[in-house]
């Protein structure tokens, strides 16, 4: 049960992708029992890409680095999304038992709507206005503490979110929209008068009215321990994190869409098995990845033990995680067509 609603805003000029995404993995290790942490950022030119993406399949790269942007990987599954200073992200942490990302999707949209913006969840993880999208949002979690955490596109620059992202012909089809300017919007579109700060103050509010309790300041110098806050920064900023590292030479290469997301296997064979495995993806769900190449590493790669091997692991799963058993099902299938 939340107890305790505590606020936190990166400081003024504080628009360092890694800094800022290592403030809210150490959120995650200060939370206090009941408590709740709303935390608001925000980073300059930076295009952000899910925990198991390949960077260089979502965004021009070397575009964003020489225009002197920054690419940032997070823990979170989803998709890439680029960032200004026309958007602020919105970090909310709680403990496991009670995290409610109904209720938290709620208080974002109960602080957009104070502005007169009737907003509508819509998709796995987009809030949206009149049909277009201005927050998508994702989640991680560990067994103690879990974030939920999103944008809010209030004015940015759409012609350089064209310009950064590479977004698939086959999910913009799914949308109905041609290209990925086109399917976003600014909350200025709806309604002009709304700002950075006033939006800060609109979602404070909101965390305050959602849970029936008054709103501390978190009391970040006393709890956030500033050495393993550099150590952290250096770990997101650092190459290995945010491209990966290289790709062997592999054998068989396949993708598809679902209704969870996107995904690429690439398999290399040896003496008739699979002996590597790499998936990237967009699945809200981080673990698919290990889970899959989990599977098929070592197995023999011919119909029947890729289908055994799949089948296996899904019964295990069916009756603790039956969303978990429908992506693998569904990641067999594509599999067993590309053979």
């Amino acid at each position: 049960m939340i107890t305790k609603c505590s606020y936190y805003c990166a400081p003024e000029g504080s628009h360092d992708p890694y800094r800022n995404l290592a403030r809210e993995e150490l959120f995650l290790g200060a939370l206090e029992r009941g408590e709740i942490i709303l935390y608001l950022w925000q980073n300059k030119d930076t295009v952000v890409i899910g925990r198991n993406q390949n960077c260089y399949k979502e965004c021009r790269v070397s575009e964003l680095e020489e225009d002197g942007g920054h690419l940032a990987r997070r823990l979170s599954g989803g998709g890439a999304v680029f960032h200004d200073l026309g958007n602020m992200n919105f970090t909310i942490i709680t403990g496991r038992d009670d995290y409610d990302v109904s209720r938290q999707t709620d208080m974002i949209r109960r602080a957009v709507g104070s502005f007169g913006v009737k907003t509508e969840k819509s998709g796995r993880n987009d809030i949206t206005v009149g049909g277009r999208k201005f927050s998508g949002n994702a989640y991680y979690l560990t067994k103690g503490a879990c974030y939920h955490h999103g944008t809010l596109l209030i004015n940015v620059d759409s012609e350089k979110i064209g310009k950064y992202l590479n977004v698939s012909r086959a999910k913009l089809k799914s949308k109905g929209v041609a290209s990925v300017s086109s399917r976003v919007a600014s909350l200025t579109e709806f309604a002009p008068d709304i700002t950075v700060a006033g939006l800060r103050t609109a979602l404070k509010e909101a965390l305050g009215a959602t849970y029936g309790l008054s709103v501390e300041d978190f009391d970040y110098e006393d709890r956030i321990d500033q050495t393993r806050l550099d150590e952290t920064t250096k770990r997101y900023a650092s190459d290995e994190w945010k491209y990966g590292s290289a790709l062997p030479a592999y054998d068989y290469d396949m993708s598809g869409r679902f209704d969870w997301g996107e995904i690429e296997i690439s398999l290399a064979i040896k003496d008739g098995s699979v002996s590597g495995c790499k998936v990237y993806t967009d699945a809200l769900d981080v673990t698919i990845p290990e889970q899959i190449e989990k599977i098929l590493t070592g197995t023999a790669f011919e119909p029947s033990a890729v289908k055994t091997a799949f089948e296996s692991r899904c019964e295990e799963l069916e009756e603790d995680d039956g969303e978990i058993a429908v992506m693998l099902r569904d990641t067999e299938n594509l599999i067993l067509e590309g053979m």
